[in-house]
């Protein structure tokens, strides 16, 4: 401002109250169709794929997904899910620890790695894995999509179908509006819900 010729490291800082860019959510068509096509994320090394893969049943932040380990991972149960929990890490926020049911192409993938992601699990190298990858091989719907889209299309894909906004943050991780009694809904609960619009 006084034009003192200081160059200070203020490009990462954002102002409060200012507006974030949204990040688009890839449409279900795009997903099924495309995302999902047999032989479409083959090139992607097992690990990768499969944490992909887990992300579009459940909405987990990658990091969240790139540290579960074979505890968090529960197959052998009435409903298969994964626990996120503060592991070997912090969460976000204290809602963040959830349980989410495991569905569709996200529980073929966690019985595929029923122990996690090894090569993922201390990297954050993993979100830019999946982005080249899918920049590499037009599976971006538009250039501002990316691997978190899957994350704002789980959400959509809840609101579209009606899911309580309580069971909602409580499956996304979500701080509650309101007090926050009881749990938010059953495990069976949620996998009834989820069931429907999962790929």
């Amino acid at each position: 401002m006084k034009r003192l010729g200081l160059t200070l490291p203020l490009s990462d800082l954002a102002l409060k109250g200012a507006v974030k860019k949204r990040r688009p959510a890839f449409s279900s068509a795009w997903i099924k169709d495309r995302l999902l096509a047999p032989g479409a994320m083959d090139g992607l090394n097992g690990e990768a794929r499969a944490l992909f893969m887990g992300m579009v049943n459940t909405g987990y932040r990658p990091s969240e997904g790139a540290c579960l380990g074979a505890a968090q991972i529960r197959l052998d149960v009435d409903v298969p899910h994964i626990s996120i929990e503060p592991v070997g890490r912090t969460l976000k926020t204290a809602s963040a620890m959830r349980l989410i049911p495991l569905l569709g192409v996200s529980l073929e993938a966690f019985k595929a790695y029923p122990n996690g992601f090894d090569r993922y699990r201390n990297s954050a190298s993993v979100t830019d894995t999946i982005n080249k990858f899918m920049t590499e091989n037009g599976l971006r719907e538009t250039p501002g999509h990316s691997l978190y889209s899957l994350r704002h299309s789980f959400q959509d894909r809840m609101v579209e179908a009606g899911i309580d906004d309580r069971v909602r943050r409580e499956i996304f991780g979500h701080a509650l509006t309101e007090e926050g009694y009881g749990i938010g809904g059953s495990l069976q609960l949620r996998r009834d819900l989820l069931d429907p619009i999962s790929f």
